[in-house]
């Protein structure tokens, strides 16, 4: 792969006019520009990060966790940008000095595709066609969608939700530019290649799309023709992907001592273990000089410390395996290959987590509410798609936002509908949608 060929701005649905300029700002920013005002970018602030939508205390949802991926994602980048126009003059002056622009819009768009409720969102969806009363649709769709359900993905309904031409779109949905859409899609295949972790890029809607995308980027196909669509990420993947990890592992850190799930001496530990002794021992120095004693100061200090030190490595070990990336023969993440002491520490964060955080009782209480809302949802809107004569099916599908096309004479667009609107609903929506439908709760005439 070369960079030159990487870094397009040819708009998807518009590649007839990619000399034409609108104004001055770069296509980069104007795809930056186009998520941050959009409506889905917005809905993302009433979506379950980890922890339940705030109360007293503000913890993370999806909105704020995607800003602040955005964040890192921007010096990540700039940091590889530097490194590699020094390492390669040719490319300065080239658009391959805007990968900031383009990583931190990817960042932004990265969990657009996220149902409600976190990851039970997307359990409950798997689940309810592999287990659940969706199972019995099998017979009437075809393979590749049935896949597409099986193993329904974020990452995947995020590159659906961005190029999809729902009712009322123009070709090519958002028409964002093929750099910013390949940086996105963090599993470049179809679900057919899913194998056991279940991971996809795009649904079949979206194939023909991926794949005029990774022509024209020069992406590595790694299948056989003929076979289904497989190819190397992007490298721009990687600095998207190494943020988010950064973002979500060490902000669920701070979020849980805020919530007193970890003690202030534990959230000390965890995050002074990313530093050497002495470097320890500057630290808790200048946090003394500069008046720092409030220990939620002192906790968003050495996390600002230790995403920055994250940061600084994931960018040298982009710099350092340019070669492999480029070549598609790079294996893990950037995450996975920084120095020995950085990764101890990140997996102390993780067994942490795991152990602490992601079962601790509110984290499991939204799951559990979450996934019966989803399940019952999902069961009530599908009977309507598959017998939508009936009355009460009529009724629901009144309550379809028109750019779904829940009328369509085709079954596999119908419940292709019923996914797209509930994995749209933020948690709050779908709590209300889900009382009213059941009569838990009436509108006040």
């Amino acid at each position: 792969m070369q960079w030159q060929r990487l870094i397009s701005d040819v708009r998807l649905g518009q590649e007839d006019r990619e000399h034409m300029r609108r104004d001055a700002r770069t296509e980069f920013k104007r795809d930056y520009d186009r998520l941050i005002f959009s409506a889905p970018f917005r809905r993302m602030q009433n979506k379950t990060q980890v922890f339940p939508l705030p109360g007293s205390i503000f913890v993370h949802n999806r909105l704020t966790h995607s800003l602040e991926v955005a964040s890192v994602g921007m010096s990540l980048a700039c940091d590889v940008a530097r490194e590699l126009v020094a390492r390669h003059p040719e490319l300065g002056g080239t658009p391959f000095e805007e990968i900031g622009t383009i990583v931190s819009a990817a960042c932004l768009a990265h969990d657009m595709g996220n149902p409600p409720f976190g990851h039970s969102g997307e359990k409950a969806i798997q689940s309810f066609f592999a287990e659940g009363r969706g199972s019995v649709l099998r017979p009437m769709l075809s393979e590749g969608l049935w896949q597409d359900l099986l193993h329904f993905e974020g990452n995947a309904n995020a590159f659906r939700l961005l190029t999809h031409r729902f009712h009322g779109r123009r070709e090519g949905g958002f028409v964002m530019t093929y750099a910013t859409l390949a940086s996105i899609v963090k599993y470049p295949h179809s679900s057919e290649c899913a194998g056991a972790h279940g991971k996809f890029g795009f649904f079949q809607g979206e194939r023909h799309y991926f794949e005029r995308i990774a022509e024209r980027l020069g992406l590595v196909r790694t299948s056989p023709e003929g076979a289904p669509p497989a190819y190397a990420r992007h490298p721009l993947v990687y600095l998207v992907e190494a943020a988010d990890d950064i973002c979500y592992e060490i902000m669920d850190i701070e979020d849980a001592h805020k919530l007193r799930i970890l003690s202030y001496d534990e959230t000390l530990q965890l995050l002074l273990g990313f530093f050497d002794g002495d470097t320890r021992a500057s630290m808790m120095r200048r946090m003394e000089s500069e008046g720092i004693s409030d220990d939620n100061e002192r906790v968003v200090y050495l996390r600002a410390c230790a995403i920055g030190l994250l940061e600084r490595e994931c960018a040298r070990v982009f710099v350092s395996h340019e070669s492999e990336i480029l070549g598609g023969v790079f294996r893990g993440s950037l995450m996975s290959h920084v120095s020995t002491t950085v990764r101890e520490a990140y997996d102390r964060c993780v067994e942490v987590s795991v152990r602490r955080i992601y079962n601790s009782k509110p984290v499991l209480d939204v799951e559990l509410s979450g996934y019966k809302i989803m399940e019952t949802l999902l069961d009530t809107l599908t009977e309507a798609a598959v017998n939508p004569g009936k009355y009460h099916s009529q009724q629901l599908c009144k309550r379809f936002s028109s750019q779904y096309d829940i009328h369509s004479e085709s079954l596999e667009t119908r419940v292709m509908a019923v996914v797209d609107f509930i994995s749209g609903m933020t948690d709050v929506f779908a709590l209300d949608f889900y009382q009213k439908m059941q009569g838990i709760a009436l509108p006040i005439v």
